[in-house]
């Protein structure tokens, strides 16, 4: 395990991407900031946005407004929420990156255990729905199926040392250090596993959190979200296989 980070790059650059979270993204960056503030951690929280068609961008704008530590990034012509990710990143000189769903899915409350886990040694703390303690709320016994055999498929392609329990969650933090200059997939939603191969990334903690309902605006999940994983996962194995040019 490393050392814990210089106090230098203890900042948390939290990015937030969005499309047509108008009814959650204000509510989400009030509780963000909230718990961040009063456990004194240093942070940014950068909304990148896909050019949303309702009150997504000046929601966050009349919240940047009051406070030079939230930014909105808008993204014209480009989807993607990995790509949204890497691009909110790209944009801050943060030594620890990290990214939260808008939809409050995921508890901001647990940023700070998140935090803690990073600079106390751990390249990745990840907020995990599979870890001891965790739970995945009221999924029917289809999606309960599909998740559980999408993190089986990733098990062959993680390292020893950084298995995540939730190879799946858009709910974690990673040391900048680990990812830089890594040529990670832009599209889908899945960026988490394409970290967690292909980074340098050697140590990991998970903490439990429990999978909330969404309560506003609908859902993103749909073929394409599937078909994306499923593109994914084929060029992890490809590029652990030697199969054609590095991926």
């Amino acid at each position: 395990m490393h050392e814990p980070v210089s106090v230098k790059n203890q900042a948390l650059a939290l990015v937030i991407p969005t499309l047509n979270e108008e009814g959650n993204i204000g509510t989400l960056i009030t509780m963000a900031r909230t718990v961040l503030e009063e456990q004194k951690i240093p942070f940014e929280i950068i909304v990148v946005d896909d050019d949303s068609r309702d009150q997504t961008g000046a929601v966050v704008e009349a919240l940047a407004a009051g406070d030079p530590r939230v930014r909105l990034i808008v993204r014209k012509g480009e989807r993607g929420l990995s790509g949204a990710i890497l691009d909110g990143w790209q944009s801050s000189t943060a030594g620890i990156c990290g990214v939260i769903d808008a939809d409050l899915q995921h508890p901001p409350e647990i940023l700070p255990k998140l935090y803690e886990a990073i600079v106390s040694g751990s390249d990745l703390a990840v907020g995990s729905r599979y870890t001891s303690g965790g739970g995945i709320g009221e999924w029917n016994f289809v999606r309960r199926f599909l998740s559980s055999a999408a993190i089986k498929l990733t098990w062959p392609l993680m390292k020893r040392g950084a298995r995540a329990h939730d190879p799946m969650a858009g709910f974690f933090l990673v040391r900048r250090e680990c990812i830089e200059g890594i040529g990670f997939q832009r599209q889908g939603f899945k960026l988490l596993l394409d970290v967690l191969v292909r980074s340098r990334v050697r140590s990991l903690a998970e903490v439990p959190i429990s999978f909330g309902l969404r309560t506003a605006n609908e859902s993103k999940a749909n073929f394409r979200v599937g078909w994306d994983y499923l593109i994914l996962l084929a060029r992890l194995y490809a590029r652990k296989l030697g199969i054609g040019r590095s991926v």
